[in-house]
């Protein structure tokens, strides 16, 4: 198996791209970059210096991973939906020693035109729906949803929404997997 390249995108000389990772149409990844294994980086994607990209992941079509973002595996980055790595800019101020790191754990789905808001880590499995803006730290498996972002529900592994609660003493079983939660206050853990 091997990198599959278009050839109208640009990889940069030092960029590293896992096996069985597909680059796409106009497609620019900058010579720092890390790309794990089986990642998609589709149409009219960038991808920055100091990025890191993990296993399995897919970039859709418009995505720009600017320096400082960190996409653990399988991480779903929907179309058109928008990274910062400065939190107050302006043009005519440099600001690149500001940068803030954002973190994306394992399995999260970033729905179609959200804004990750730097300096935020969302949590293993979490879902962002489409055109939501995340502005504060993300909880594993949680459905967040709206401008700015709130939680309304916890999602399952799957990516199901599952029968529970925001907070306290709770179970649910993923319909699709049989496998169990458990709701410990304002935390959710798979069993």
């Amino acid at each position: 198996m091997s990198v599959m390249i278009h050839p109208s995108a640009i990889v940069d000389d030092g960029a590293q791209i896992g096996e069985g990772s597909r680059v796409w149409h106009f497609v620019h990844v900058c010579g720092g970059a890390r790309i794990g294994k089986g990642v998609s980086l589709g149409q009219n994607v960038f991808v920055g210096n100091r990025v890191i990209i993990g296993d399995q992941c897919k970039i859709q079509n418009n995505v720009s991973v600017y320096d400082n973002v960190h996409l653990e595996e399988g991480v779903f980055c929907g179309p058109s939906m928008v990274f910062t790595n400065v939190y107050n800019p302006r043009s005519l101020i440099e600001r690149k020693s500001e940068y803030r790191d954002t973190l994306v754990k394992r399995g999260a789905t970033l729905g179609a035109n959200c804004t990750i808001v730097c300096g935020v880590t969302i949590g293993e499995y979490a879902f962002i729906g489409a055109g939501a803006v995340i502005n504060k730290d993300v909880p594993a498996y949680a459905l967040m949803v709206g401008v700015p972002a709130r939680q309304i529900g916890w999602m399952s592994e799957f990516g199901e929404q599952l029968d529970l609660p925001l907070s306290g003493q709770a179970t649910a079983i993923c319909q699709h997997t049989g496998a169990a939660y458990m709701l410990n206050g304002e935390r959710l853990t798979r069993q």
